[in-house]
């Protein structure tokens, strides 16, 4: 565990766990959360023989929390800092939510950096946000709700969502469970306020369809079918159509936070990937 400084002078933070010459998986975590979030992922390939690195986004988690750059193109600049400094070029990028959207971001605009492949897993590509071009996306206004709410109160918000839409808790024969809605509210109470805020914008409206196209490696997307933040329809099944070389698995039932509450079945899909 350690920090990187960035060009533009941000500390961030990140997790390197496993042997040095081992295999590299990178993990990019989701909105508003952490390095934390992938806390069954880097166990089980860790144990796996992988080495596992995964960093908060600036203003998220111990990152620091300035007051700019939070947009797709300075996440994967970060993360560019962070391979080049542990010199792990040639990895395998996992991202979560808005985590996709970096990963897709970093493979288009650090091409000196041969990534090995990506995952994408309930992720925002390739664009969320309703526009003349994509009418099946998100009204605006959604995510107009969700930056007053993180804005105005958002303890009270960061509850709300773990507890209903993100694990589906709130959907019939779902079981709650605090603690993982308590982790859910620590890991977002970490960051910044501002960060969150302006994050929303980033991962609703960033426009991934044409960077995609050129994105010839692997990509693996996994997507749950009742995912209530990310829509499977406009996002993962897209991102599957787009991409010239995707293999898409879709869960049905499964919801956005999937990775935690399924991570048995998505540690099993990826390490199937891995190893193909």
């Amino acid at each position: 565990m350690g920090y990187v400084t960035t060009d533009d002078g941000v500390e961030i933070y990140y997790k390197d766990w496993g042997p040095k010459d081992a295999p590299v998986i990178f993990f990019h975590h989701g909105w508003p959360l952490s390095a934390d979030d992938w806390d069954a992922q880097l166990m089980f390939f860790v144990g796996e023989g992988f080495r596992v690195i995964a960093s908060d986004r600036r203003g998220h988690g111990r990152s620091q929390q300035v007051w700019d750059g939070h947009d797709m193109d300075h996440y994967a600049d970060d993360t560019a800092a962070v391979v080049k400094h542990l010199g792990v070029q040639g990895a395998t990028h996992v991202g979560h939510s808005t985590g996709g959207g970096v990963v897709v971001r970093y493979i288009t605009r650090h091409p000196e950096d041969k990534v090995a492949a990506g995952v994408l897993i309930s992720a925002v590509p390739p664009l969320m946000v309703k526009t003349a071009d994509n009418p099946d996306g998100i009204d605006k206004s959604v995510f107009d709700d969700f930056q007053k709410n993180t804005a105005e109160n958002r303890s009270q918000f960061f509850h709300d969502v773990p507890a209903g839409p993100f694990y589906n808790y709130d959907q019939d024969g779902v079981e709650a469970s605090d603690p993982v809605i308590d982790n859910w509210w620590r890991q977002g109470m970490m960051g910044g306020a501002k960060a969150h805020t302006d994050g929303i914008a980033a991962f609703s409206q960033t426009d991934f369809r044409e960077e995609m196209k050129g994105i010839e490696i692997p990509m693996l997307v996994l997507h749950g079918e009742h995912d209530q933040v990310v829509p499977f329809e406009i996002s993962g099944k897209k991102s599957a159509e787009i991409l010239p070389n995707a293999t898409l698995i879709s869960y049905p039932g499964f919801p956005h936070g999937m990775p935690t509450t399924e991570a048995a079945t998505i540690n099993k899909d990826l390490l199937a990937f891995l190893r193909r």
